[in-house]
């Protein structure tokens, strides 16, 4: 009778036991706490607090999620996406007798556009990766961005319309990335030319792409971009920095949607992370913070410090500088998560702008940030 006591106790604990030291040593990932204080040289934009615009930018949010809210469960992603698609601006440069050109591109199978300003050298070339959770977003939703990004950098933009979850695998998206970036190497707006200058830049979950491409270009011993924009990325998909909790209430585009996910424990979130992206939630590929980030080429990171993604940027910086990589990290206070979205109204934005346009310049000139 014991026996048939203690056996299935037994199966339970070995079972508990084993599943513990899978979420302890593969889905957690080494400790990140050493790289949690923020940065002491970070920049700042130029005000104590946000401007008066940016009640305007939260309206026109508002409106956008009330719009999602609206429609039932089963059509809220296709709704998310007709709103990203859409944008919440409409781009200015593209107004009117404007010259600023969109080219349809198909970057070695991958489909997205060129855009080109007035001025952009064709063989000086970005690679831009949209946001939008891996689910959502696309270049046309983003075009507010990828045109001021062809203005700051006299570049021709590239945006990337990369496969989306869950119709594909998180790997589908990395490949769509790597594809593009390959493909750039060798292709501008005019079709075959060798590229003289690339840089690679995305929003959100495009800035973890972002992230991604270079130490990836590295290890992969293709030409390495000459720097990489990253606005609010997110680099450690193991959900475990401070300001997840800290800035949720003040994250009113991300902290909506992951205050239910945060309340979960902690080894249920690794497990449902882990089976989305059908890889280990610290693996580099989703969680650059978490690879080599040594060697890497200069990097430009602007956050708000209102943001639930503003402790990934500081543990990426402070990670990325202790192995000897430069990164210049950029904060803003009080702005929306991604706020360039919302250029043509907001004076944040047009900051964040110019100030990618001097990284650039930096760069090219080799002069010390």
């Amino acid at each position: 009778m014991q026996i048939w006591i203690w056996a299935p106790l037994m199966l339970f604990l070995w079972t508990f036991f084993l599943a513990w030291l899978l979420i302890r040593h593969f889905l957690k990932g080494p400790s990140l706490l050493a790289y949690d204080n923020p940065p002491l040289d970070r920049h700042a934009g130029s005000r104590d607090r946000a401007s008066p615009e940016h009640q305007e930018a939260v309206r026109l949010l508002e409106r956008s999620s009330a719009e999602i809210r609206s429609v039932p469960r089963k059509q809220r992603l296709e709704t998310v996406r007709g709103v990203m698609a859409r944008g919440f601006c409409e781009p200015p440069l593209l107004a009117g007798a404007s010259e600023y050109r969109i080219q349809a591109a198909n970057a070695g199978g991958v489909p997205g556009e060129w855009v080109l300003a007035p001025d952009s050298d064709p063989d000086r070339r970005l690679l831009y990766l949209h946001g939008g959770s891996f689910i959502s977003g696309c270049p046309h939703g983003h075009r507010v961005i990828t045109t001021q990004l062809a203005r700051v950098s006299r570049a021709s933009v590239l945006a990337l319309d990369y496969r989306l979850m869950p119709e594909h695998s998180r790997r589908d998206i990395i490949a769509d990335g790597q594809t593009g970036y390959r493909w750039l190497l060798d292709n501008g707006p005019a079709g075959l030319a060798p590229v003289r200058e690339l840089w690679v830049a995305g929003d959100s979950a495009g800035g973890n792409l972002t992230l991604m491409l270079i130490a990836w270009a590295r290890d992969a011993g293709l030409r390495p971009a000459n720097g990489a924009i990253a606005i609010s990325p997110g680099t450690d998909m193991t959900f475990s920095s401070p300001t997840l909790k800290s800035n949720l209430k003040t994250d009113l585009i991300l902290g909506p949607s992951l205050r239910w996910f945060l309340q979960a424990p902690r080894s249920i979130r690794l497990l449902l992370i882990g089976m989305v992206n059908r890889m280990a939630p610290p693996n580099p590929l989703i969680s650059p913070v978490f690879g080599d980030l040594s060697g890497l080429p200069p990097v430009l990171i602007q956050v708000s410090t209102a943001e639930m993604m503003l402790g990934d940027a500081w543990r990426y910086t402070n990670k990325a500088r202790a192995a000897g990589s430069r990164v210049e990290l950029e904060t803003w206070p009080d702005m929306l998560h991604v706020w360039h979205l919302f250029e043509p109204i907001l004076p944040e934005a047009q900051e964040a702008f110019e100030r990618i346009g001097q990284f650039v310049e930096r760069i090219r000139s080799g002069s010390a940030s």
